[in-house]
């Protein structure tokens, strides 16, 4: 088997790839804080957050039909450069000293608009560059990149707020998407042409292709409750550590040990080759419960942060396999339109998560709503193993025989 960056489309997509990512991670850092220091308000930094998550979810369905009715190669490409053109003014901005919260809101929200197209269009990407028998390898070392990124992106993004201000990394990330623009400009990817039709059928024929397969939805599902879990965490974790188990150098540990347990996991799924590999990759995601059950019950502090390394060890092990798995059995020319509604259900997850979280914390406790979500998680991703599509999903199927197109 031909190592997937073997492939001169891959390795380009993969190095493009590679660097967005990289300064993305960075963003949260520096733009919480330019934000904070620039109004002075956290709810202004909910604004901006909004403005940058509200158009991103409104408009993936739109994304996933634009993602298979053109080639992904070229809407990736048109969203690296609006997204760069966006950063980029923001970075200005930041740089000038004197910042106006509105113009960064609408830079954010264009900028989520153009994420909703490119979202989706990562698994056509993929798929459309790499044979069918690399594409494991390919979403892992895809997958191994996300990881290693979230370890070092908050490092740079401090780096760069102490040494330069958070501006620059703003102009980093710019300029990371105009590289991955001219890397996609210089490679060739695959594309299955679908019939031009209107909108509402393109739609739904992309919702007959995730209501068709029942070990797609049922997941789906579970995927999203963990995202929820996870949003909860995310909200009440801080002040629990802070204010009770250790202080914020033990959330921070918490973190990293996430991030490196996301980290093998990634690597552990391009070696694996499990026979069910949507029943092993659901009850992996499972593990998630522990973390937070042990959370709610104050467990000891070295216990819960190895408890979450495991947890992110599974979601590590889940997102390759997942993404080889939905690729491999989902018809190409649907590919994009399937992945948006899964990106749908899974950032529409987390609002909920960071919403409900804070209130059932501030009427009963931070235990309750840590409970509440071990459960649901728990529960939901242990579910699948019931829902025979599940069960028998044993190997990616062969993909329809299809005309295909390489366009430069």
């Amino acid at each position: 088997m031909p190592h997937p960056l073997r492939t001169r489309a891959f390795r380009l997509l993969f190095i493009g790839r590679s660097l967005s990512l990289l300064g993305d991670a960075a963003i949260p850092t520096a733009l919480s804080l330019a934000v904070y220091l620039a109004t002075g308000s956290t709810g202004a930094l909910a604004l901006v957050l909004g403005c940058a998550m509200v158009p991103k979810l409104l408009l993936l369905p739109l994304g996933g039909v634009v993602g298979d009715r053109f080639n992904a190669r070229t809407v990736a490409l048109t969203t690296d450069l609006v997204r760069c053109a966006t950063q980029l003014f923001v970075g200005v901005e930041l740089l000038g000293g004197s910042p106006a919260l509105w113009q960064i809101a609408v830079a954010e929200a264009i900028g989520g608009a153009a994420g909703a197209f490119a979202m989706p269009t990562v698994s056509p990407l993929i798929r459309g560059t790499v044979a069918e028998s690399g594409l494991l390898r390919a979403n892992s070392l895809m997958a191994v990149v996300n990881s290693a990124t979230r370890l070092g992106g908050p490092a740079l993004a401090g780096a760069l707020i102490l040494t330069a201000g958070p501006g620059w990394a703003f102009v980093l990330d710019g300029a990371s998407f105009a590289v991955s623009a001219a890397l996609l400009s210089a490679m060739k990817v695959r594309h299955i042409p679908i019939p031009r039709r209107s909108l509402l059928s393109d739609l739904k024929e992309g919702w007959s292709e995730v209501r068709g397969r029942d070990w797609y939805w049922t997941s789906l599902i579970a995927h999203a409750v963990w995202n929820g879990a996870a949003a909860v965490l995310m909200t009440v974790g801080p002040a629990l550590f802070i204010h009770e188990l250790g202080g914020k150098g033990i959330w921070v540990a918490l973190l990293q040990t996430g991030a490196a347990g996301l980290l093998l996991g990634s690597l552990l799924a391009g070696r694996a080759r499990p026979r069910r590999p949507v029943l092993i990759a659901n009850l992996g995601l499972a593990t998630y419960a522990l973390p937070l059950g042990l959370l709610a019950v104050h467990a000891p502090v070295a216990v819960t942060i190895a408890a979450y390394g495991v947890s992110q060890a599974g979601l590590g092990f889940l997102n390759p396999v997942w993404e080889t798995s939905v690729q491999s059995a989902m018809p190409a020319q649907a590919l994009a339109r399937v992945t948006s509604y899964d990106w749908l259900l899974s950032l529409g997850a987390m609002p909920l998560g960071y919403a409900l979280a804070p209130l059932a914390a501030s009427a009963w406790g931070a235990e309750v709503p840590l409970t509440v979500a071990a459960v649901a998680v728990g529960a939901a991703c242990l579910a699948t193993a019931a829902v025979p599509g599940v069960r028998r999903f044993q190997a990616p199927g062969k993909p329809a025989e299809h005309t295909a197109e390489m366009t430069a």
